[in-house]
């Protein structure tokens, strides 16, 4: 049985205009994070000191006044973030209490090197302890990250499979998963391996009875390709990955296919910098959530 806060985001998901901040950066992408907002690997001395750093980056992100329920629908978080206090209050709880944002939480464990032209998931040790805990924290559901690289069948179909066997588990806890298998954006085969994961994205769908997924995909080579996928049954909603295109790039394509929402990370963070006074950060921040907004109307 639902709760009461999960009908109500729920009802946000559904009835509401706006995007999915991603701010669920981990492990190998941290650094990387932290380069673009300004802060040089030799700021810290360790993965603590690296995690406390995102973290107030993070912290910094969702207190703005730019950043709240009117234009953010969500925010994915990873389960570091969600172990942290925003002002005395655990992360997901800070989200949805004070903001009005519906929170995420990132799953997976990384990728597997490439087989078939894919990156299938690693083995997610300890999923039922994690989604038990996301479940005290308010949290309304998870997401998980697989990648196509080339319009190989039997790749993607092992990793649409991959992605619907651990959404189910997701399911069964009272999480809702978004599945998110990337379509690398430099894929010499982009539009090729498209039409592949439609095809076995689809297959899957219609086997969940009256179960409901949210899917992540790259922005397609063919503007509103994934429309099937935005008005099936059992898709709560389509939300796209900048997937390395720029912010003026991503929101171009974005616009161009209908029902799809942005679901940006790097794209949502370009532009801030910790060397930017609160005023200037505010601006700057400001500016990016309302055009990602504007390209997720369409």
């Amino acid at each position: 049985m639902a709760s009461q806060a999960q009908q109500a985001m729920l009802d946000k998901i559904l009835t509401q205009g706006g995007f999915i901040a991603a701010l669920d950066q981990s492990g190998g992408s941290t650094p990387k994070a932290l380069k673009l907002y300004g802060i040089d690997e030799s700021a810290y001395a360790n993965d603590d000191e690296m995690y406390g750093l995102v973290h107030a980056m993070r912290t910094r992100i969702i207190t703005c006044n730019a950043f709240s329920g009117e234009r953010v629908l969500g925010a994915i978080l990873f389960e570091n973030t969600l172990d942290r206090d925003i002002e005395g209050l655990s992360s997901a709880k800070f989200l949805w209490q004070k903001k009005g944002v519906v929170p995420f939480l990132k799953v997976d464990k990384g990728l597997e090197a490439e087989v078939n032209g894919v990156q299938l998931m690693k083995p997610i040790a300890g999923l039922d302890a994690l989604l038990a805990k996301a479940n005290t924290q308010d949290v309304f559901g998870t997401k998980m990250r697989s990648v196509v690289k080339l319009a190989n069948q039997t790749g993607i179909k092992a990793v649409v499979e991959q992605q619907f066997e651990v959404g189910k588990q997701i399911l069964a806890a009272g999480l809702v998963p978004i599945i998110e298998p990337e379509v690398d954006i430099n894929s010499p085969e982009k539009a090729e391996a498209e039409a592949l994961l439609k095809q076995e994205i689809l297959a899957e769908l219609n086997k969940l009875g009256d179960l409901k997924v949210m899917l992540k995909v790259t922005i397609p080579e063919q503007a509103d390709f994934y429309k099937e996928l935005v008005d099936h049954p059992n898709v709560l909603k389509v939300v796209a990955l900048s997937g390395g295109y720029s912010r003026d790039d991503a929101n171009a394509k974005l616009a161009e296919n209908h029902g799809m929402i942005a679901s940006f990370s790097r794209a949502l963070t370009e532009g801030v910098s910790a060397q930017q006074s609160d005023e200037e950060f505010e601006a700057a921040l400001d500016a990016a959530i309302e055009s990602i907004y504007q390209a997720s109307l369409t």
